[in-house]
Order: C-alpha cells, then sequence, then structure tokens
C-alpha cells in the first residue's frame, strides 16, 4: 500500500454538521475536536522566547537537559524511578511516531499490528502505510502469533478506558509470548476523573509493578499537547526499552525528525512544573461537571470516560443521528464511526472549548430536556 492509497480524511465529513451548527443563533459549540484552547502559560511562552536564537541544527536525541527532564518527569510523574536517558528520545508530537513506529521498527506485510478496538485511527493507518495487517483486539488473549506491534491507550482516546496495573501486566506478558513489541499511547494520563483515578495515579506500562524488571520491547508515549496547551509547539517524547529507543534514534536521524531547539527548551520547563498542569486540569474537571449533566438530562449515556479528555456519549441510535441532533442545537460532536466499527452509536464530545462555550452549550441541552 502506498500513501496514495489512504482513504479520505474523515473530518471532511463533518463539514456539512459544522455549517448547520453555525446556523444557530448564539453560534456554534464546537465540541468535535480535542485542540486545546486555553493559553500556553507563560513561563513555558518565556522558555520558548529565551531560546530562540537557535542558529544551529538541533539534536535528534535530544538536548541533555531535556533528556533528564523526560527522566525526572517520569519518576516523579509516572512512578517509573529507574530511567536513564539512554530510554528516551522527543519527537514532534506524538502523532507523528504513531503513523510512523511501523515504518520505523521495519514492519511490512504479513506482519500484524494490533490496536484497540475502539481507537484513534493512527494506528490503523501506520500498519496500513507499510502493507501490515492492522486488527482490532482489546483482550491479550486475542492477540495471534504473527503480531509484531501491539498499541494501547490508555486511558484511551475517544472512550477513556484505563488500564490497570494488573492488566498491563497481562498484556505484557502475552506480548513478550508473542516476541512484540508492546507500545502505549498514554497522552491523557494526567487526567483522571472517576472511581480509583479520581485519588490514584494512571499507571505506565512502565511501571515497575508491570514490567517484571524488564523494559524490553516496552515502549510509553506521551505528548504535552493537552496537559500543557502545547499542540501548536509539537512536544512529545517516547521512553522505555533502550535497544529500541536507540534504533528509533539512528533512524530519526536519517530521516531529519529533530524537534526545534526552542520546542525542546520550552518541554523542559514545562516538564518541571506541576503548576500549571494542576491548574489545567481543573479548568477540564469544572467543563466536564457542566458538560456530563446537560447530556444525561438530554438522554444521552455516558459510556467509559472515566480518565482523558472526552466524554463518550450514546442516545442508543445511529451516531449519525446523534450528529445531527446536536447539530440543530449548534452543538457541533465527533462522530463515533471515526474511531472504528465497533462505536456506530456514539460520539464523542471534547471538553476543549472554552468554559463560556461549554456552559452554552449545557444550557441549550438543559433546555432540550425540559
Amino acid at each position: 500500500m502506498s500513501v496514495r492509497d489512504l482513504a479520505d480524511y474523515p473530518w471532511d465529513a463533518v463539514v456539512p454538521y459544522r455549517e448547520r451548527a453555525a446556523l444557530h443563533p448564539h453560534g456554534i459549540v464546537d465540541l468535535s475536536v480535542g485542540s486545546p484552547v486555553d493559553p500556553t502559560p507563560a513561563l513555558i511562552r518565556r522558555a520558548l522566547a529565551e531560546a530562540t536564537d537557535a542558529h544551529a541544527y538541533p539534536q535528534t536525541v535530544g538536548t541533555p537537559v531535556l533528556r533528564e527532564a523526560i527522566v525526572d518527569w517520569y519518576a516523579r510523574r509516572r512512578g517509573v524511578p529507574d530511567l536513564t536517558v539512554a530510554n528516551v528520545l522527543p519527537t514532534i508530537g506524538s502523532k507523528e511516531l504513531v503513523a510512523l513506529l511501523p515504518t520505523l521498527l521495519g514492519l511490512g506485510e504479513g506482519d500484524i499490528v494490533v490496536h484497540p478496538r475502539i481507537a484513534y485511527p493512527t494506528y490503523e493507518v501506520g500498519a496500513r502505510v507499510v502493507g501490515a495487517t492492522p486488527l482490532a483486539a482489546d483482550d491479550p488473549a486475542e492477540w495471534p502469533e504473527g503480531t509484531k506491534l501491539v498499541w494501547i491507550n490508555t486511558p484511551g482516546n475517544p472512550d477513556g478506558r484505563t488500564w490497570t496495573v494488573d492488566e498491563l501486566a497481562v498484556a505484557v506478558r502475552r506480548a513478550r509470548e508473542l516476541g512484540a513489541v508492546l507500545a502505549s499511547d498514554e497522552c491523557y494520563a494526567e487526567l483522571g476523573w472517576d472511581g480509583r483515578w479520581a485519588s490514584e495515579p494512571i499507571p505506565s506500562i512502565l511501571d515497575p509493578r508491570v514490567t517484571d524488571g524488564s523494559r524490553a520491547n516496552l515502549l510509553s508515549v506521551y505528548s504535552l499537547s493537552k496537559q500543557s496547551n502545547l499542540a501548536g509547539y509539537r512536544a512529545a517524547f517516547v521512553a522505555g526499552c533502550a535497544r529500541i529507543v536507540g534504533e528509533l534514534l539512528t533512524a530519526r536521524k536519517h530521516l531529519g525528525l529533530m524537534p526545534p531547539e526552542p520546542v525542546q527548551h520550552a518541554m523542559a520547563v514545562a516538564l518541571g512544573d506541576d503548576e500549571h498542569v494542576a491548574a489545567q486540569k481543573e479548568l477540564y474537571r469544572q467543563r466536564r461537571d457542566t458538560l456530563r449533566p446537560a447530556l444525561e438530562a438530554a438522554g444521552f449515556r455516558i459510556d467509559g470516560s472515566e480518565a482523558g479528555l472526552y466524554l463518550w456519549a450514546t442516545e442508543g441510535q445511529d451516531a449519525w443521528a446523534s450528529i445531527a441532533r446536536l447539530a440543530d442545537l449548534g452543538i457541533l460532536a465527533g462522530p463515533g464511526p471515526f474511531y472504528g466499527p465497533y462505536s456506530t452509536q456514539h460520539v464523542r464530545l471534547a471538553l476543549t472549548a472554552p468554559s463560556e462555550r461549554i456552559a452554552e452549550g449545557a444550557r441549550r441541552l438543559h433546555a432540550q430536556a425540559l
């Protein structure tokens, strides 16, 4: 398969509903895309400005300060105390790594790439680009022989599914039986809301309780887009198995995949400050507490959504009918079918609209429920 064979970008199908929602007399409430709307924290913007004398080529491997900051962050925030700089590598956002990982691992025809049943579509795209076979399967017992790469997403986009330590350990054991690389996309890990995740840190695939003393073939992928409002900076990283990280580094050097030096400096500052992350999480919490009861009052059921940046909602009917109903209220949501054939009756609503627009959307939903 070549990139010419990829399907049209799915979000083009949402344009008519966006236009419909925009006709509402009080304006559109756009909850369709999880792109941050809040300001990038001032300390990070200052750090970026301080580093703009970037006359030399940046380092693909990352500056020593950034690599140490990533190591320290895993120890402090993710319960992974024993990484070294050989275990970490910055990336140009996380999407490029997700899409390119099958390529960088040398996968191809005949190889199987497993991804979640309800999933961010780029896992499948990355497999198809190299001619590998994508397979949607959540249960490790269903991962077949011939699997070379397994993606898990915890907390999940769009459904918020979050893996426990015990579940992650089972996944690691099965991946090792298969000789597969196990990559965990963890970019929403700071956003736990319900049940145990209201008070308990969300575990990483690199947690010592999971790895049984070995990080071999394990990768954790993380992005600062959500927790620090750095989507426009393209600021992310991968950590884990030193052998694989080293191989990725070599390939990325040849391909010129190097985050800009000012961004690397800003990332290091962002990773060292927990206060702005807590403040951003509180904003999302307030928006979630406003939107969720309004959706439920309007007849939606919220499934999963125990963590992450979205509410995963259903009326028990075709997703496109729900998208149309919401558009008539001036609310734009993301269609469940974009996340695979197992979510044809769900819609995804992001918490990344300004608080006043979330409140306006909630007002309309409550009004319809009366």
